[in-house]
């Protein structure tokens, strides 16, 4: 029986050649070649363009995802200015259909043909009667369709803005306007002008430029009010840069009745002097 030859070794070398003897060991007798990245990778990528291809097929059902929606958007504005419209048609006929009951019971009830009356008393003050007299009519306008802007400016400096319609407006109150209407709608003190891109949202409806302004009043005092006004000051410097429309113009002129809700929404009461 042949002998188990042993081998002692000491120091640090020994550890190593172990270590070494035992690696050996473990591994196969012949490494296995790495596979290239790109014949796993190919196969991942073409299955993910499959599944993305299949679920956008899925989610079309037949139409194109990237449609310009546009045309629908313009069909559910039209649609929704001839609800607007049919609603304010039928608010003036039951209004009509109101006064001309109150004006019946006017005849026969003694207190309320004095309410009917102070009403009536009230009604050119409160806007709700048409007007006619010397005044001014202010009509602001976007730019032309530049090719070449000028250094500096973009396509939004190009525009009318809320901002420079509710100059103008402010001006013409401060100016002493008697009354006002803004694309022949009748305005108040208390009417918003807002704007959505560059047409002006009054009263539930949308308008598009020019914007016309007309207001009654002194038309010396108005074109000074304007003249001195700081907001109107910059459109005017905006006119000059970017060729915006701008113009005054001095004469008779007429507004409508205010023929929108008079429901009130919030009231304070004022604080009385000591």
């Amino acid at each position: 029986m042949r002998g188990l030859s042993v081998e002692y070794t000491s120091g640090a070398a020994s550890w190593q050649k172990a270590l070494r003897r035992l690696v050996a060991g473990l591994l196969p007798g012949r490494p296995r070649q790495r596979r290239p990245f790109w014949s796993v990778g190919v196969p991942l990528i073409a299955l993910a363009a499959g599944l993305l291809f299949t679920t956008t097929a899925t989610t079309a059902g037949g139409t194109a995802l990237r449609e310009d929606r546009r045309p629908q958007l313009t069909e559910l504005i039209e649609d929704r200015r001839a609800q607007v419209a049919a609603n304010e048609d039928r608010a003036a006929a039951l209004r009509g259909e109101l006064e001309s009951r109150t004006a019946v019971l006017a005849n026969s009830d003694g207190p309320i043909r004095e309410q009917q009356q102070r009403a009536d008393a009230s009604r050119a003050d409160a806007g709700f009667t048409a007007l006619a007299g010397p005044g001014l009519t202010v009509e602001l306008n976007d730019a032309p369709q530049l090719r070449n802007l000028p250094e500096g400016a973009t396509n939004d400096d190009l525009v009318v803005h809320q901002g420079d319609v509710q100059a103008v407006v402010n001006a013409l109150w401060a100016g002493g306007a008697e009354a006002m209407s803004i694309m022949n709608v009748r305005v108040l003190a208390t009417s918003a002008v807002r704007c959505v891109g560059n047409t002006l949202l009054l009263h539930g409806r949308v308008y598009s430029p020019p914007f016309k302004i007309v207001a009654i009043g002194d038309p010396a005092a108005l074109r000074q009010a304007l003249a001195v006004s700081e907001g109107v000051r910059w459109f005017r410097d905006a006119v000059d840069n970017y060729q915006l429309g701008y113009s005054e113009t001095p004469g008779t002129v007429t507004v409508p009745a205010f023929e929108d809700s008079t429901t009130l929404r919030s009231a304070t009461v004022p604080a009385v002097p000591q």
